[in-house]
């Protein structure tokens, strides 16, 4: 017998009635209920949810026909059908009070057995229709439960959004106001320092949130190769280093000296791990201890942030890396943040064949995130492992190409403030002139520009052999991985994303021959 069993209910007074009705109606799936008397299969009903009733119509004490009524009357089974079994006449007025109390047929005794079977084999088979309509009925009842919440937590999460778009956008606007008018150079060193730190925060938003829709929708691409660990580590600290800082926390690291090998993207590597350190000065409270342990185990590396900060629940371990669930806590809306660092560090350490897990002993008392990933054999050859590429002091000719006079404008005087000649052409048919009057070593092309856009540019210089060597970036502030695979069919070499950041453009223009 099995949860999916059906119950039909035999009801007479003789054991032989009760054993033929048995040896008619067995079969597999089927539990058959006898009872004796109209008390005891009110008994029976009470405990089992039932498909079908056959009840005899001569019982002493309590009848057949007073038994349907009594069913009638209870909610639980009220709907259960009924036949009745008779050995006398089924005259008009005896037919009439047995569809009263809810008969659907009557059968004479001795009974047919092909009749019986049919009969109950059509209730037998609606049973079973009825149950399946009732669990899809709760499916969907649970699938729009989840839908509810899906929408309300999208809700809290665009404004959570908003207000986190807003602060960071509030002091940069009245910090304009300030520049503008007071003209203490003190005062705008620090407004700048400000400035910086708040458009860095706006940037850091909107590329988590694209990359949580890249990872989620399967589109991100990582770019793997044989890189030292510590590589992404040391990134990692200096991308953490002003968060920590600014919580005056105190950060220890005990990291092996010796390269510790993996196949990885060092970029994304270096983003789970900051986002983890992030996440830990974001809940530990001024003045708060922050450890980044890593150790080999078994062809495994560990790298795990401890912090004695506020702890996670117990109820909530199981869900600090799901999508948004930290957005519905007043603590996260109190602290900042979107609730998305975990849950796109736990997506990019599962992309890298890893594993990441949460520890607390409970709220108050910190917390530790461990990641495991994949090393390489110690025998893997040190000449695969990616370096920072070595900084030139050439300096180069870089023409870019903007409408926006003053993106444009602001990226041409950054270059040339650290050595770099420029030009600025602010279309595609302006910037294909100065290409070839200014021989320039680099172009920086934004996309999206009227009449000849940046890829009608870069493939009209690419079928010019005078600039097959000429370093093409894109600069855009479109960055999905779509918009990078059509600048690369274009024939760029390079795609960045505005704001463009200054340290990046600048490991590229390393890379650039200076043209003889």
């Amino acid at each position: 017998m099995t949860d999916d069993s059906v119950y039909f209910l035999l009801v007479d007074d003789l054991d032989e009635n009760l054993l033929s009705l048995e040896a008619l109606l067995r079969r597999d799936g089927l539990v058959l209920l006898k009872a004796r008397s109209g008390p005891e299969a009110l008994e029976l009903l009470l405990k089992h949810e039932v498909a079908l009733a056959l009840l005899d119509v001569q019982m002493p004490g309590m009848d057949g026909f007073e038994l349907a009524e009594f069913m009638r009357g209870n909610a639980r089974t009220g709907r259960v059908p009924i036949i009745f079994l008779t050995a006398g006449s089924a005259d008009r007025q005896r037919r009439f009070r047995g569809y009263e109390a809810g008969a659907v047929d009557f059968l004479h005794k001795p009974l047919e057995p092909d009749i019986l079977r049919s009969k109950a084999q059509v209730f037998y088979e609606l049973y079973l229709q009825r149950r399946q309509l009732a669990r899809q009925r709760d499916e969907l009842e649970n699938y729009a439960g989840a839908l509810k919440d899906a929408d309300r937590r999208k809700d809290e999460f665009l404004a959570v959004l908003a207000h986190e778009l807003r602060n960071p956008l509030a002091p940069i606007r009245y910090a304009l106001e300030i520049v503008r008018m007071s003209p203490d150079g003190k005062i705008t060193e620090e407004i700048r320092g400000m400035m910086d730190r708040q458009v860095t925060h706006l940037v850091r938003l909107i590329d988590d949130l694209l990359d949580v829709s890249r990872v989620s929708r399967g589109k991100i691409d990582l770019r793997r190769e044989n890189v030292a660990l510590q590589t992404a580590l040391h990134a990692a600290i200096e991308t953490s280093r002003p968060v920590i800082a600014s919580g005056h926390h105190e950060l220890t690291l005990d990291i092996p000296d010796a390269p510790l090998l993996l196949n990885a993207d060092v970029t994304r590597l270096s983003q789970v791990v900051s986002n983890l350190l992030n996440n830990a000065a974001k809940y530990t409270s001024p003045g708060g201890k922050i450890s980044l342990t890593v150790r080999r185990e078994d062809g495994e590396v560990t790298i795990a942030v401890e912090d004695n900060g506020v702890g996670i629940p117990e109820a909530m371990l199981p869900k600090v890396f799901e999508l948004f669930t930290q957005v519905e806590k007043g603590i996260e809306r109190s602290r900042g943040g979107l609730g998305i660092g975990l849950a796109l560090a736990s997506q990019l350490v599962e992309l890298h064949e890893g594993s990441i897990s949460a520890e607390s002993p409970g709220a108050g008392l910190g917390s530790t995130f461990t990641v495991r990933l994949p090393l390489l054999p110690q025998g893997a050859l040190a000449a695969g492992i990616a370096s920072e590429p070595r900084v030139e002091g050439s300096s180069l000719k870089v023409l870019i190409v903007d409408d926006n006079v003053s993106s444009a404008e602001t990226t041409g005087r950054m270059l040339s403030m650290i050595g770099h000649e420029t030009t600025l052409a602010f279309g595609g048919q302006e910037a294909l002139e100065a290409a070839r009057t200014f021989h320039p070593d680099v172009i920086m092309l934004d996309l999206g520009m009227p009449g000849m856009s940046g890829y009608d540019v870069c493939r009209e210089l690419r079928r010019d052999p005078g600039f097959e060597r000429t370093m093409l970036i894109a600069q855009t502030g479109w960055g999905q991985e779509s918009d990078r695979r059509k600048t690369r069919e274009a024939g760029f070499d390079h795609h960045l994303t505005k704001p463009v950041d200054l340290q990046e453009l600048s490991r590229l223009l390393a890379r650039v021959q200076v043209r003889a």
